[in-house]
């Protein structure tokens, strides 16, 4: 397992689709799990800090978590099949359940709880960080490089 970053949740502008990015750090990878615009909604309210006027669901879960005394240690994303993620919540009584990806994602960002990925799911479904200033600069060289001429390196006449 490594821990990740819960980046926060994007539209995909290619095919609509609502994902939440996880971001491994040490890998430079994103791992992009879909989910559904509920989902989305509960991660981006709680990471931005929002409350509702009555408790949503995750909410409830949280509260519910308080008032018997068992805290909310840590969400693994366990496993991959057939593209749907699978996470467990691990408590700190020691008991571990099963539960949506997305569903733990949204616990976990209201309890500052760590998210953990296991690193099969990280090297297979990983997309690799661009950052696009630095994307940016390396064109700007390649266009340099496709119109540059020795004669570009040659100082003032009669100074080479």
């Amino acid at each position: 397992m490594v821990p990740v970053e819960v980046l926060g949740v994007r539209q995909q502008q290619r095919d609509q689709e609502i994902v939440v990015l996880l971001l491994d750090s040490a890998a430079d990878l994103a791992v992009p799990i879909v989910i559904g615009a509920r989902e989305a909604s509960a991660i981006a309210m709680a990471q931005a800090g929002l409350a509702t006027p009555r408790p949503m669901t995750h909410d409830l879960l949280r509260d519910l978590l308080g008032a018997v005394g068992v805290e909310l240690e840590r969400v693994e994303i366990v496993a991959l099949e057939s593209g749907i993620y699978f996470a467990e919540l691990v408590l700190s009584n020691g008991v571990r359940l099963d539960s949506r990806a997305s569903d733990a994602i949204a616990l976990a960002v209201r309890t500052d709880s760590p998210v953990l990925c296991s690193a099969e799911i990280v090297a297979l479904a990983g997309v690799e960080i661009v950052d696009v200033d630095q994307q940016k600069e390396v064109e700007r060289f390649r266009d340099f490089l496709d119109h540059v001429s020795p004669e570009d390196f040659s100082g003032p006449a009669g100074h080479e």
